[in-house]
């Protein structure tokens, strides 16, 4: 159990799939009347959940992120995990779906970090994962949360830390960074407890970088999110998850794809960049005009 199950130096394995875009029927994704079909019932929506982790599985990737608010993903998940013993998978707590699989909902999702939400939560998802559940994040950690100060979750996330999984937060907002750099400063009994970040970082929104930096060089692994920025990058898809490859510090970059197209479109970004050799030897047959 754990990240560590995921080895990141196969370059398929880089990518992750998140099921934040299919796992319900509203997302604040750009273009989601284009890329999904009307009927956005429970049973179409795990099929096209389905559909895009047999892509995902058959091109190398293995790792895949979900969370309790995500409506139905980790349930969907749960249906297609059996015979897929190597794949990983992250799940969040903190925020709770309320939707009632509506896209015209007043309130999606409603936030709660405390230690009984988090008990709650845990059983949920043990419920529908079970002993499949390889790294669980507080969801959505800004720098005021009470998560980064509440010694009793703290004590709990680290009990379920002993069992093997990997804790970890994922961040949002734009104090992004101060959030992350007051997470690595959290112990329980002199060790770590956030073992792994995820943030948002695309080319719109840089600015988590260099704390993302110190994140990785003090050991903890970096999953980032929103590459895309909700689709406003999603012209330049490859592109754009490529510069989230080539930073130093990003063991994982998930895909929001909600079509196999998407999903194929943002796995170019591993054959994206050229040898030096090529690179030049193209540059120097290129005409002047």
């Amino acid at each position: 159990m754990g990240f560590d199950r995921l080895d990141t130096t196969v370059p398929a394995h880089r990518i992750g799939l998140g099921l934040a875009a299919v796992g319900r029927p509203g997302y604040i994704n750009l273009g989601r009347d284009r890329d999904l079909p009307a009927d956005r019932s429970v049973a179409a929506m795990r099929e096209r959940s389905h559909e895009l982790l047999d892509a995902a599985y058959a091109a190398g990737v293995r790792y895949v992120d979900v969370a309790r608010s995500y409506g139905r993903a980790e349930e969907f998940l749960a249906g297609w995990l059996a015979g897929h013993p190597d794949v990983v998978v992250g799940s969040k707590w903190g925020y709770t779906y309320v939707a009632g699989w509506r896209v015209d909902a007043p309130v999606h999702e409603t936030k709660d970090h405390s230690a009984a939400t988090f008990e709650r939560q845990l059983a949920e998802t043990r419920a529908l994962l079970g002993e499949r559940l390889d790294v669980y994040h507080i969801h959505s950690v800004t720098p005021d949360s009470p998560a980064l100060a509440d010694r009793e979750l703290h004590r709990r996330l680290a009990g379920l830390a002993a069992t093997g999984v990997t804790v970890g937060l994922s961040v949002s907002g734009p104090r992004q960074a101060e959030a992350i750099r007051a997470a690595l400063r959290v112990e329980v009994a002199g060790e770590p407890l956030f073992r792994s970040v995820q943030a948002t970082w695309n080319l719109l929104e840089p600015s988590a970088g260099p704390a993302l930096a110190e994140a990785h060089a003090d050991g903890r692994r970096v999953i980032v999110k929103e590459a895309l920025a909700n689709g406003r990058l999603a012209a330049h898809d490859a592109e754009a998850i490529a510069a989230v490859l080539h930073q130093p510090w990003a063991a994982v970059v998930l895909s929001g794809a909600a079509t196999t197209a998407q999903l194929a479109a943002n796995l170019r970004a591993l054959a994206l960049a050229e040898p030096p050799e090529a690179y030049w030897r193209t540059r120097s047959g290129l005409d002047w005009s």
